[in-house]
């Protein structure tokens, strides 16, 4: 199981413990942060979203046409645009960035923000449609004839996509959610489950749930896993949690919300929210070194834990969540393009050289298990 690692694309300079800087579309930083994260040899960069919030689409073409080689991660939430036209919009950006795309389906959990866009839908309704979503939007992309839908929440007649994805067989799906209703549409759905940073117990007991809701759909095997992590290095781990302890103390001078909005932003009354505050709860440290502190801001949202400490130590931990079934880690930092570069010299290749190692020793078992089984 290969490892990849995903950063996150900013529309302005800002995080939690960064007061915003720039215009609120600011260009040339989101060329910059798209070029230092093909530098640092990340695979994908993610565009989140939020309603108040520049568009995502916009943001990906901009850097898409920035970087050679750096794919990227849509997040959209289903329910504002027509599936087909969704899907459309999709293949067609999937072609102007020469296949480097994949979409982040996120339902949303924060009805306020919901709202703020006109859907009124409650919580499992919202999953329900996603579903829906989910399935026309993978018929406009593989048919090769017209097709009807006739469904609760859309309505085609004899729709034909003349555009479809390059990619083949089609765009990679990603999936966000913590409830019982999201792990139902993400196991039929997802190539990638996504899921926030929490305690390895957490982890374990999720991917073992989405796994047996995947079961039905025979794709227990295929579906793979992310874990969004704020990871802080220091050359020491004094270091390490000095910095923490002042990205802590700053986020709470600043009320503990994001300069710039949060990717797959998590409202307060979510089951993801509530997890995190679940796994808070537990010490301002968990397991090795997981971090909560940001978690119990009262304004805290999206991804808020990390991991604390040297670049070897913080690998070390990404290692134990890649054994707990964890392929993808979408890492980003407090100073968002200083701490990119950084994952790229401290941090990437520690875990991709240990991954590469427990590949080549799971395929040497796994040979060795096959000589003895046609031993005479």
């Amino acid at each position: 199981m290969s490892v990849e690692f995903i950063g996150i694309l900013g529309h302005r300079e800002g995080s939690e413990s960064r007061s915003p800087q720039g215009p609120l579309i600011d260009l040339a930083y989101l060329g910059a942060i798209a070029k230092a994260h093909e530098y640092a040899g990340f695979d994908r960069a993610l565009a989140g979203y939020h309603s108040s919030q520049p568009d995502g689409f916009q943001i990906v073409a901009y850097a898409a046409q920035q970087t050679e080689r750096l794919q990227f991660l849509l997040a959209h939430r289903p329910g504002f645009l027509p599936a087909t036209i969704a899907a459309r919009n999709l293949a067609t950006l999937d072609h102007f960035s020469k296949g480097r795309l994949a979409v982040h389906i996120i339902t949303g959990g924060d009805d306020a923000d919901q709202q703020r866009d006109g859907d009124f839908l409650a919580h499992d309704e919202r999953y329900e449609r996603t579903d829906e979503f989910l399935d026309v939007v993978n018929r406009f992309w593989s048919s090769p004839t017209p097709f009807d839908h006739d469904g609760k929440h859309y309505q085609v007649k004899n729709s034909l996509a003349a555009v479809k994805p390059l990619q083949k067989p089609r765009i990679q799906i990603y999936f966000g959610g913590a409830s019982d209703a999201a792990i139902q549409v993400g196991a039929k759905h997802a190539d990638v489950y996504a899921l926030w940073g929490e305690t390895l117990a957490q982890v374990r007991e999720t991917v073992d749930k989405v796994r047996n809701a995947a079961a039905k759909h025979g794709r227990a095997e295929t579906i793979r896993f992310s874990l969004s992590l704020r990871p802080v290095l220091g050359a020491t781990e004094a270091e390490a949690w000095a910095r923490a302890d002042h990205i802590f103390e700053t986020a709470k001078a600043q009320g503990g919300s994001a300069g710039v909005a949060p990717a797959g932003r998590i409202g307060g009354g979510s089951v993801g929210a509530q997890r995190l505050r679940d796994a808070a709860a537990l010490g301002r440290v968990v397991d090795k070194r997981l971090w909560t502190a940001l978690a119990t801001l009262p304004n805290a949202r999206g991804s808020v834990t990390g991991l604390v400490g040297t670049g070897e130590q913080v690998a070390e931990s990404l290692l134990d969540y890649y054994d707990a079934g964890i392929s993808t880690f979408l890492i980003r930092g407090f100073d968002p393009i200083e701490d990119a570069l950084g994952y790229g010299r401290e941090l990437l290749p520690r875990v991709r050289a240990a991954v590469a190692q427990r590949e080549r020793l799971s395929t040497a078992a796994a040979g060795a298990r096959a000589e003895l089984a046609v031993a005479p």
